[in-house]
């Protein structure tokens, strides 16, 4: 077996958002960076590689209105108020339990909300554009921007300078992080590393940024963390099967406080006969989602799509075989742009009759005709059907209930759309302070160690919508520009 040992100021896992972003920042601030990337270079980028990268901002210069707000909501647990009265004090001033207790702390929310608009800017000076682009949802709940070109413009854009500098920085693909060094005083000081043909390296550096995402591509600690349900959910885009939580690991090996909801995950409703990433299917509030065994399980039209796909999501994995069908009649054309909420490239089951779609999607006749039937006599039809808004249009006397876009299923032809549950990113990951730093048990920093991006867990219940890429872009520039 070989052996290898490289010194930088800096080494960075991982090559997605949050591991470019540490990366760039680092160099501009002066380091020699090494940044070890398990993919082969033309796979670089991780997750933010195929997605449309959204940030939840309502101008170049604000986040939106509600932020602060939903990021509080999905903060955490319940929290001992004796605790949470040091909350009013200088983080300074917190005890070590505190700052050590797996919630998203008020001031690192804060920092999200004042480096959000800095780490936009910062990203412009790259040549990148943001915009208010056209989404997947017809209907939204808050204001979202995005960078044209989605998630691979910022990849190409970040790479593209960073190659400029190979004095300064140097990519190490297909090198796949494994432990942590640390030094006589307890202190990381690098990362050891082994190439595809099996060979170790060593990266020695005053600083370590995790940035490898987290364990969407491990079923192990997918099935240790949030069960056995777990293996009917996939990754949403091919980089997640690069991340199998090394990153994650390694740094729980050495004391590092794990924070958000571990049992838990981003989830996406996408079509799984469609191998594109983000084949997502989100117009299901305009028909009734269906089970295997051919009954509804939950409200479909509770709220606008964008706020309650992914509760709804984890449902649709919580019935048999991790899977539903979002059934329509002919009367959703008259939804004008539905189409755009549907991002699969494969045709929905289509048929003449209930039956004939009953044969389609292996769903019992008799139980699919009962629901249907029982759904088409509880809607009320007293009011007008408005796509755009919550209109009231509900069920009468049906359990679960419909609350809105509520109407009877009865003009052939018939459609339906397989959903399950895919997998965007997970929750669980590390403790940080607000310079990205890795908090230990106590609440202490560890010296030489950052997170950035997913490996930080900040999210618990419901993923804080258009906020991940973000996070990655603000939690990589914090940990490449500390000067430590």
């Amino acid at each position: 077996m070989g052996q290898g040992k490289n010194i930088f100021d800096v080494v960075v896992v991982g090559c997605g958002i949050a591991g470019l972003s540490a990366g760039v920042a680092a160099l501009q601030n002066g380091s020699k960076v090494a940044i070890l990337e398990r993919s082969q270079i033309d796979e670089r980028g991780g997750n933010t590689r195929y997605t449309e990268s959204y940030w939840r901002m309502k101008s170049h210069n604000e986040v939106s209105d509600d932020f602060e707000e939903k990021f509080a909501i999905n903060a955490g647990g319940y929290i001992d108020p004796e605790l949470t009265r040091d909350w009013l004090k200088p983080y300074g001033d917190w005890p070590g339990i505190l700052k050590a207790q797996n919630s998203t702390d008020p001031e690192l929310i804060s920092t999200f909300a004042r480096e959000a608009p800095k780490a936009l800017k910062w990203l412009e000076s790259f040549g990148i554009k943001f915009d208010f682009l056209p989404n997947y949802f017809i209907s939204q709940s808050t204001t979202r921007m995005a960078p044209v070109g989605g998630g691979l413009a910022l990849i190409d854009a970040l790479s593209k300078y960073a190659d400029k500098y190979p004095e300064k920085v140097n990519f190490y693909y297909e090198m796949t992080a494994q432990d942590l060094i640390l030094n006589k005083s307890g202190d990381v000081n690098g990362i050891l590393a082994k190439t595809k043909k099996n060979e170790s390296k060593e990266f020695i550096a005053k600083k370590v940024i995790l940035a490898s995402g987290g364990f969407e591509g491990n079923p192990e600690m997918l099935s240790r963390y949030i069960g056995p349900k777990s293996q009917y959910i996939r990754p949403v885009a091919k980089g997640g099967y690069f991340n199998r939580g090394e990153g994650i690991r390694m740094a729980l090996n050495i004391g590092a406080a794990p924070a958000g909801d571990f049992g838990s995950f981003h989830a996406q409703p996408v079509d799984p006969r469609c191998g594109e990433s983000e084949a997502v299917v989100l117009h299901f509030n305009y028909g009734v989602l269906i089970n295997k065994l051919g009954a509804r399980f939950t409200d479909e039209g509770i709220d606008m799509v964008d706020a309650v796909y992914e509760p709804i999501t984890r449902e649709i994995l919580n019935q048999p075989e991790g899977i539903a069908f979002a059934i329509f009649d002919s009367n959703l054309d008259d939804v004008d742009n539905w189409k755009k909420t549907v991002r699969t490239t494969v045709a929905p089951y289509e048929a003449a009759t209930i039956s004939e779609l009953s044969k389609k999607i292996s769903i019992p006749y008799d139980e699919l005709e009962k629901t249907i039937n029982d759904f088409n006599l509880s809607c009320k039809l007293d009011g007008v059907f408005d796509p755009y808004s919550l209109d009231h249009l509900s069920t009468v006397s049906l359990s679960p209930r419909k609350s809105n876009w509520a109407r009877p299923i009865v003009k052939a032809p018939f459609k339906a759309w397989p959903i399950i549950a895919a997998n965007c990113f997970t929750f669980g990951g590390l403790k940080i302070n607000s310079k990205a730093q890795v908090l230990n048990m106590d609440g202490e920093v560890i010296p030489g160690l950052y997170a950035a991006g997913e490996v930080a867990g900040i999210y618990h219940r419901i993923y804080t919508g258009s906020t991940s890429v973000m996070r990655g872009a603000i939690t990589g520039r914090l940990a490449g520009e500390d000067l430590m």
